[in-house]
Parts: structure tokens; C-alpha cells; sequence
């Protein structure tokens, strides 16, 4: 498994205004966004393209385009489609999935609830957007379940990660012959009690939508 833990000016200023707790959420929402771009662009630094020949206004040349089959983009709801925007803007001929999962408070197991994903992901390359990798219950669940169509390269993308999460994925897919990445904008302290990352900044769901 890898890790990247992007270390950049932009990406730490719009992460610390999402932090701060005055800050409202269409602000969050659109800080997100941006951030997720960032992001993205480290995320796809593997991406599958293929050689094309081209005309431009002066010469013919060789360039590259994204290769086939496009890459699957999976927000995990509710939080995750606060992150989709600033994903499709960098791929906007990627395809979009949508993978419904909810944390029990207590027992912090991950269960789905809705799946609009394709039966078949062999040789897709597939991104997945959850802000809050915390004890990695619901991204392990999530990634499984993309191995199981017949994924084998998945990148997750994170807003904040904590130790806690990072060590139950290596520990998950430690071994097996998958190519998983994780890529955030920080690794914070550790987990509290109620499974919070801490510092953090919340609950990303309701910051980004409101306390439903």
C-alpha cells in the first residue's frame, strides 16, 4: 500500500480554514472543492494513458489521451459528494459510481446501503473520495467490495487521515496482489473515544450539509 501525504502551501491553507470551526458550509463546501483538485492532481499521477497522434496548428506531433476503460470515480455517501466536484473537474470524462455506506456509532462497522456501481471493474482504474479516514472500517469495506467486481488499482482520496485508519488498510490488504493508494492532506494525532479524528474537523457530513 502507499501513502501520500501531500506537503503543500495551498493544500495547508485551505485545510486550516476547513478546520477552523466558524467556518460555514457553503465556505466548507467550496474550500473542499478546491482542495480535492489539489489533491486529484497527485492522485492521478499513475494514470493510465495511451500514445495518440495529433494536428496542431503548426506540426503534426505524438501526445496522449486517458486510455481505455475510462476511470471510475466513487463518492461514498453523503459526505463523499462533497468531494465529487472538484474530482470531475481534473477528469471530466471519467464515469461516476455512487457507493452508499453508514458507520454504526457504536460498533463503528461499516454497512452499505446503496450500490450504483458497475458488476465488472477489471482493468478500471477506480478513485475513491471519503474525507475522513479515521478507523478505515468504511474504506476497507468500500475497497473490497471494488476488488471483488475485479478492481486492482484503487486510490483513495482523503481529506484527513489518522494512524488508526492507515495501519487497519495495510493490515487489510497486506499481501494481496492489488495496487491500493491513499492520498490526503494530512495525517493528524490519533482517533478519540467516539472514533473522531483528532484534531480533525468534525464530522465532514454535517459540515458540509448541515446536521441532518
Amino acid at each position: 500500500m502507499r501513502t501520500l501525504v501531500i506537503d503543500h502551501p495551498l493544500v495547508a491553507h485551505k485545510l486550516t480554514r476547513l478546520r477552523r470551526h466558524e467556518t460555514s458550509s457553503a465556505t466548507f463546501r467550496l474550500l473542499a472543492e478546491e482542495l480535492v483538485t489539489l489533491l486529484a492532481y497527485e492522485a492521478t499521477d499513475n494514470l493510465q494513458v495511451r500514445p495518440v497522434q495529433i494536428t496542431t496548428p503548426v506540426a503534426e506531433c505524438m501526445g496522449v489521451e486517458m486510455a481505455e476503460p475510462t476511470p471510475l470515480v466513487v463518492p461514498i455517501l453523503r459526505a463523499g459528494l462533497g468531494m465529487l466536484n472538484g474530482m470531475v473537474k481534473l477528469m471530466p470524462t471519467a464515469e461516476v459510481g455512487f457507493l452508499g455506506m453508514v458507520r454504526d456509532e457504536t460498533s463503528l462497522v461499516a454497512t452499505t446501503y446503496a450500490d450504483r456501481l458497475p458488476l465488472q471493474l477489471n482493468n478500471r482504474q477506480v478513485f475513491v473520495l471519503d474525507p475522513m479516514l479515521a478507523t478505515g472500517g468504511t474504506l476497507v469495506a468500500a475497497i473490497n467490495l471494488l476488488l471483488e467486481r475485479g478492481a486492482r488499482d484503487v486510490t483513495a482520496i482523503c481529506l484527513l487521515a489518522a494512524p488508526e485508519g492507515l495501519r487497519h488498510l495495510e493490515e487489510s490488504f497486506a499481501g494481496r496482489d492489488v495496487e491500493v493508494t491513499v492520498v490526503t492532506a494530512a495525517l493528524d494525532d490519533h482517533l478519540n473515544e467516539k472514533g473522531y479524528i483528532v484534531p480533525g474537523l468534525g464530522d465532514a457530513g454535517d459540515r458540509l450539509y448541515g446536521v441532518v
